[in-house]
């Protein structure tokens, strides 16, 4: 545990500090010698408290993945979709510093003369309004898998050289997150519980003209920074981990809890999952108390996991006795 004792590392819903953690994570070992032994450490350490939201303690549980792309440094005849880094003229608002009401708010946009003024929604940006400023960390070879690896905020690039780049969160523009899926069901293209990846991709693959406007229904743009390291980085600035790292709305939970969660696998209604995560990510679509997003790894399977998630479930934070 890094923060000072005295700093704050709760939430407005849940105040803590850093001494509530320090002791606990001074004792706690490096390698568990059994599944019995973390048990007893947690069960001793510290005590668990069900979510609650304004319906209730059930809520939507959803899956997320390391997406993959292939690209270069270089722009070649095959790569022609750029993947941008955070633009010069981008900037952030912290309304916190001009109203404490407002703190914890920030906007985003760019200066146009004398005004801020919201920045390039996607449409706009896909259409070239970056075009010429240097901002491309790679080019890759497809827009839906671009796409994808907005959504997801992370993923791996195999370059055209065999090497791997990772590439993770840098910033945004600014714009609220919205589904394409359900832009389909609301035209009729697709039926209710069709919205999965899958679907969609056909969907754009089978109608190419039409694929740019569907895009832009979902005005948020990611920006992206090259990532050191083995995996993903999350939002709580530690790498992720396949089955145990889990995005939340951190408004309600805090970064680095351990969560349990009572769910039931994709597409398995009757298989139960239920396991002991840890509050390690966000993402635009994760708000409310009861709302969390599983991070299930890299590859064909996770991509298959993650797009059929859609569970209902409950969840329990863990915290340390020595705060309540």
């Amino acid at each position: 545990m890094k923060r000072e004792a005295a700093a704050a590392v709760g939430t407005a819903w849940i105040g803590l500090s850093g001494d509530n953690w320090h002791k606990l994570c001074r004792e706690m070992p490096e390698d568990w010698a059994s599944t019995a032994a973390a048990r007893a450490f947690f069960q001793e350490w510290f005590r668990p408290y069900k979510v609650l939201g304004l319906e209730g303690s059930e809520g939507l549980f959803t899956g997320y993945f390391e997406a993959e792309l292939t690209g270069s440094r270089r722009r070649q005849s095959s790569l022609q979709v750029p993947v941008y880094r955070v633009p010069r003229d981008h900037v952030t608002v912290d309304l916190g510093q001009f109203d404490r009401k407002l703190k914890g708010k920030r906007i985003v946009g760019r200066v146009v003369g004398r005004n801020l003024v919201p920045y390039y929604k996607r449409g706009s940006i896909d259409d070239g309004a970056l075009k010429g400023q240097g901002l491309e960390l790679i080019w890759a070879d497809d827009t839906l898998d671009l796409f994808l690896l907005h959504i997801q905020g992370s993923g791996r690039v195999s370059l055209r050289d065999g090497s791997v780049m990772r590439v993770g969160f840098a910033g945004h523009n600014g714009h609220l997150y919205r589904s394409i899926g359900r832009a389909l069901i609301r035209r009729g293209e697709l039926h209710p519980g069709q919205a999965s990846w899958p679907h969609i991709r056909q969907w754009v693959e089978s109608h190419p003209e039409e694929a740019r406007v569907l895009l832009a229904e979902n005005p948020r743009y990611i920006f992206f920074r090259q990532m050191d390291g083995k995996g993903p980085i999350g939002a709580h600035g530690v790498e992720l981990t396949p089955g145990r790292s889990l995005a939340v709305d951190r408004r309600y939970i805090p970064f680095g809890a351990p969560v349990w969660l009572s769910t039931q696998w994709p597409a398995e209604p009757s298989r139960p999952l239920e396991r002991l995560m840890v509050a390690q990510d966000t993402g635009a679509a994760i708000k409310g108390p009861v709302r969390g997003d599983f991070f299930w790894g890299y590859g064909k399977e996770a991509l298959r996991l993650a797009g059929k998630m859609k569970s209902r479930g409950v969840y329990f934070v863990l915290l340390p006795k020595s705060a309540y």
